[in-house]
């Protein structure tokens, strides 16, 4: 399956024009479907831009040619979003009640000005971009709480429960896959919230705190759709965070996550990994566990390092299994058009065609500064928007909207055709839809034809841009 490449992007809704010569007709037969076309380019003249309608026929050119082909599916999408972190739940919540409704209704609305949000991913207790590290049974030094009656979520009660359940009642569809960055300190190895890992002593009790989060988050009218037991496992060196090696997080779920869940009766997902993908290897060897595997979803990856082809790596393994795009940072320091091309290029087209149901860019908000992020954290993590006196959109904002807006949650990946440097994917939506995602990754601009039920239609991108066409 194709390997991927990172980018950065801005959308503001323009008429219908265009502005960078792209989606002309090239004299195609204009009795054909229309096919309506958004433009986001790298110089950000052109953000998620509205373009003229095009139209299918049969009038000839020279031009290479995006073949979809509908009649071969792969798997079915099940969202495109960002994580909703504490601190963007924070500077949300601290919005004018009308700017508040206002912006959640663009971000997951499924009106003419809303980009259709349709997956997030939060943190079980605190993660970096929290103001703060905590988790859901902080113990004073030297006391530990193996019953867990000192458990309880009063510090996401303030921002996150409150901006979810305003989430859920704008799309009440929207699904929500949770990741813990560190358990309570007091069951690690080291005492901290930097490394360490779980002691085996306190399997059995952190089962129990997965229980416990996901019955009183539905207590609040949330439900969880999906965990991971560990971001980042192989990495310790965040605020907070934890190691857990393929071996320990197979033990856990065989032995202690599975069985919990089976006996609460709770149906959330369990999805192994949230990292790297240099290492699939890690969740294969999780997925051969005979008693590990009946309890697995499927897997989980960010790109820090790797390549995104190991999606395949792993659905060639094991396809009964799903996989998962989780995270994808852009820096404070990182250039618009760089990202856009990355980004759109590997997390939204390399996933879905890498056989991934679900997309996700990193932080959702920040301000002006990056904050909030705890001691340690990332200091340059931008936010798909920027929250500091006014709402900016940024890069992550239109790369996940070129999907999220127009790919809904149901649609099937179809067959696509790479052109050239054109990296593209082809879906067909539950409405019968079809929809074209497509990058031009070439240093310079690219005509081509979509190719469709023995008629085509002529579009162009200039480099770096990034088109959704749909029809």
């Amino acid at each position: 399956m194709l390997g991927l490449l990172s980018v950065q992007s801005n959308c503001s809704k323009g008429k219908n024009t265009d502005t960078t010569g792209s989606n002309n007709n090239n004299n195609n037969n204009s009795s054909g479907a229309n096919v309506s076309s958004w433009i986001t380019n790298g110089d950000r003249s052109a953000s998620l831009q509205k373009q003229a309608d095009i139209h299918f026929g049969t009038a000839s050119n020279n031009y290479q040619n995006i073949d979809v082909d509908s009649t071969q599916t792969f798997q079915t999408i099940d969202g495109f979003g960002y994580s909703l972190t504490g601190g963007s739940a924070y500077l949300i919540n601290r919005l004018s009640a009308a700017t508040k409704n206002s912006l959640l209704q663009e971000l997951f609305g499924t009106g003419e000005n809303s980009i259709a949000v349709s997956y997030l991913r939060i943190s079980i207790g605190a993660s970096d971009l929290n103001a703060s590290v905590f988790s859901y049974d902080d113990m004073p030094t030297g006391q530990t709480d193996v019953n867990l009656e000192h458990f309880s979520l009063s510090q996401d009660t303030l921002d996150l429960v409150p901006i979810v359940k305003q989430i859920l009642a704008i799309n009440p569809n929207i699904k929500l896959l949770g990741s813990p960055w560190s358990p309570p300190v007091w069951m690690k190895d080291n005492g901290s919230s930097v490394g360490g890992s779980l002691q085996t002593q306190y399997y059995d009790a952190y089962a129990r705190y997965f229980v416990k989060y996901i019955q009183q988050m539905q207590a609040n009218g949330i439900t969880i759709h999906a965990i991971t037991p560990q971001n980042e496992p192989l990495y310790g060196g965040n605020n907070p965070s934890m190691v857990m090696t393929a071996q320990q997080q197979s033990d856990f779920i065989k032995n202690n996550l599975g069985p919990a869940f089976r006996t609460a009766g709770i149906n959330t997902k369990i999805i192994l990994y949230d990292h790297n993908c240099d290492r699939p290897d890690y969740p294969i060897a999780i997925l051969n566990d005979a008693a590990a595997n009946p309890f697995v979803d499927g897997s989980a990856f960010h790109l820090y390092g790797g390549d995104i082809s190991a999606l395949s790596t792993v659905h060639n393994a094991f396809p009964d299994k799903n996989l998962y795009f989780t995270e994808q940072w852009t820096g404070a320091k990182e250039r618009f058009d760089d990202n856009l091309k990355w980004h759109v290029k590997n997390v939204i087209i390399g996933t879905v065609r890498n056989w991934g149901r679900v997309a996700l860019e990193w932080n959702l908000a920040s301000d002006g500064n990056y904050n909030p992020h705890t001691q340690g954290g990332c200091t340059e993590c931008k936010g798909a928007i920027t929250l500091d006196g006014s709402v900016n959109r940024n890069v992550s904002y239109y790369i996940v909207a070129h999907a999220s807006k127009f790919v809904p949650p149901g649609s099937v990946r179809i067959a696509s055709n790479i052109a050239g440097n054109l990296y593209n994917a082809a879906f067909i939506t539950p409405a019968g839809k079809k929809v074209l995602i497509v990058e031009n990754d070439g240093t310079s601009g690219a005509s081509f034809n979509i190719k469709f039920n023995g008629q085509w239609v002529a579009a162009n991108l200039a480099a770096g841009a990034v088109g959704t066409f749909v029809w």
